[in-house]
């Protein structure tokens, strides 16, 4: 790489790539709306009949938050810092093995709708209310990430006008969401999954042509201390080692995995609790897959441009812009294949941004406007959830341009959920783990690790760590015959090391990863201590609501109790596995879109 000019551009036959998997996905959609007589029932749309099985429920987790992020970010990474990124393959077992065995069990047996009606009936109303609006919080902030990656590709290799690509792309998963309920959200993202794997694929077999074999992409890595796997250092202010990315990162992703909607309300629609854990940890293998596509292409990333880097060079304006920029690289003398590419950025965020807004409509309706309003008939709900989904649509649209001010999206991404994915983490734990927690500690424990949290999150936004703690690999231009390339590392250290006051750099300087672990932990041990101390020990607590020694492994036998009650509340009752019909409303498409005629088979108001 010489100039900037070298790279190739969008041609027609990448068009037709890019357009074909907008289309099919639109298609499957179109196909479960209408084809063999349509959703006959609420269960069919909300639940795919609650007869989904593992392997498409496993894809469709797998693409739902390893999308444009992943494509974008985690490539970058490892060009920037290494590919000590992979050991996020040994994150991802924990995550799976704590999800499936700790979170599935409880929500599975208790048969709710939404995740916080788990907080109803283990705690109260308020406690419910308060993981509602962090839920919408936390939704709303990484969707508009979520949407402004992609957009950030096609203005890349595109030329197209990134806001109109990030208005394009909000209308296009604001429609999507009303399309073929469960199934088609689910046979979607096992396309998209496809499409990830085979333009992260086209990458890199090209790249290893292009270096003459892989043997010379991992020397190169090598050499260039690319191939750094192992770091043990303890300190918790390094932004990656090995105990920040597996403790760090465990906590981080179970809060996803484990607690939050737009995951859970996937596994949970499974016919049995075994298709359920099964979807778990047959999508762990198609995370190591991407994660080993995203590594590779980092590598090949540094490979290519180890003696001219476009960053530097300023023939890119962001870390986030490289794997775009190599794409039209190596690829620009096969037509489609950069399209190809595009397509596998873009794939995974109609997934997983029409499975969030019609999360935040259907939460918000469920547990915001129903229980307070209820005189409000089924078709009003119905209207209110459809404006509803339009607003969100509207709002993630408003935070995608929050995005492109955030820096790294990937940083930012997982810092979001670190923030307040994690104190959520701790109010389930509390409820799931310690019987002696009661709704005062919950409350306490929960805004206590959320302010902790977001102390420390903004102040490293603010403040972000010095170069020593991210650990930046040397990056060089001798190759690229520029006469002035952007000596970055030099500046940010002249520029931030000065006049810095010690909270920065001993508290704010903290590991992002660890956001997620210090919210989590603040709010079980807050949340413990203030509930025996208001006698949270001399309560009685339903047991279904509580992880028990058979919800361990595969015990198929014991669902759960008949009839269970706890202050009041009726808990759904399920047969013995393998019933076909038990599971849980699908929280993506929301119950009060359905209009209802009659008003059997309810309870507590909930249509079953």
């Amino acid at each position: 790489m010489s100039s900037a000019r070298a790279i190739g551009s969008f041609a027609v036959w990448d068009y037709v790539v890019f357009s074909g998997m907008l289309l099919i996905s639109a298609a499957i959609g179109i196909y479960y709306a209408f084809a063999g007589g349509g959703q006959k029932t609420s269960k069919e749309f909300l639940m795919g009949g609650r007869r989904m099985t593992a392997v498409p429920v496993a894809l469709s987790l797998t693409a739902s938050f390893m999308s444009a992020v992943t494509v974008l970010g985690t490539p970058s990474e490892v060009y920037r810092f290494g590919a000590m990124f992979t050991l996020f393959a040994f994150t991802y077992a924990l995550v799976v093995l704590a999800s499936s065995e700790i979170f599935l069990p409880v929500f599975y047996r208790l048969g709710i709708t939404s995740t916080y009606e788990y907080l109803e009936l283990r705690f109260n109303k308020v406690v419910r209310l308060l993981g509602t609006i962090l839920f919408i919080i936390q939704t709303i902030l990484y969707t508009g990430i979520v949407i402004y990656a992609p957009a950030l590709a096609l203005n890349q290799v595109t030329g197209f006008d990134l806001w109109g690509a990030v208005v394009a792309t909000g209308i296009v998963c604001t429609f999507y969401c009303t399309l073929g309920g469960l199934k088609a959200v689910v046979w979607t993202d096992v396309f998209q999954v496809g499409i990830m794997v085979a333009g992260f694929s086209s990458v890199i077999i090209r790249a290893v042509v292009v270096q003459g074999g892989i043997e010379t992409i991992l020397n190169d890595s090598y050499y260039g201390g690319r191939l750094n796997f192992w770091d043990f250092n303890p300190n918790p202010l390094q932004r990656h080692s090995f105990w920040t990315i597996v403790i760090g990162g465990t906590f981080t992703w179970t809060a996803i995995y484990g607690v939050n909607q737009s995951q859970v309300q996937r596994y949970i629609a499974c016919k049995t609790r075994f298709q359920a854990k099964m979807s778990l940890y047959v999508n762990l293998l198609g995370l190591w897959a991407i994660l080993a596509c995203a590594v590779l292409s980092g590598l090949a990333l540094f490979s290519i441009y180890k003696d001219c880097d476009p960053w530097t060079a300023n023939y890119i304006s962001a870390p986030d812009q490289l794997m775009p920029y190599l794409a039209l690289d190596i690829l620009r003398d096969y037509p489609g294949l950069p399209g190809l590419f595009v397509a596998c950025a873009y794939s995974g965020t109609l997934s997983t941004v029409s499975s969030s807004i019609n999360a935040l409509a259907a939460v918000t309706v469920e547990d915001l406007i129903k229980p307070y309003f209820r005189s409000l008939n089924e078709q009003k709900l119905s209207w209110i959830s459809k404006g509803m989904s339009l607003l969100y649509g509207v709002v993630c649209i408003t935070m995608a341009a929050l995005a492109s001010l955030m820096g790294a999206l990937l940083q930012a991404a997982l810092s979001i959920f670190g923030m307040v994915g994690g104190p959520l983490l701790g109010l389930f734990s509390l409820g799931i783990l310690f019987p002696c927690a009661n709704s005062i500690g919950a409350i306490v424990g929960l805004i206590t690790g959320f302010t902790i949290s977001l102390w420390v999150g903004i102040g490293g936004q603010i403040y972000p760590p010095l170069p020593e703690r991210s650990l930046p690999l040397s990056l060089s231009t001798a190759g690229c015959n520029i006469s002035n390339p952007s000596n970055w590392t030099t500046e940010r250290i002249e520029t931030e090391s000065n006049g810095r006051p010690a909270l920065v750099d001993n508290w704010y300087s903290l590991s992002y990863l660890y956001f997620s672990t210090v919210g989590t932990l603040v709010a079980v041990a807050v949340g413990v201590v203030v509930s025996l101390l208001t006698g949270g020990h001399k309560q009685t607590v339903n047991r279904d609501c509580l992880l028990r020694k058979e919800d361990f492994g595969l015990n198929l036998f014991t669902c759960c109790s008949k009839d269970s009650k706890m202050d009041k509340i009726e808990v759904l009752k399920c047969n013995p596995y393998p019933a076909l019909d038990h599971g849980t409303d699908n929280p993506a498409f929301n119950h009060v879109e359905m209009d209802f005629t009659e008003n059997k088979d309810k309870v507590n108001g909930v249509h079953i």
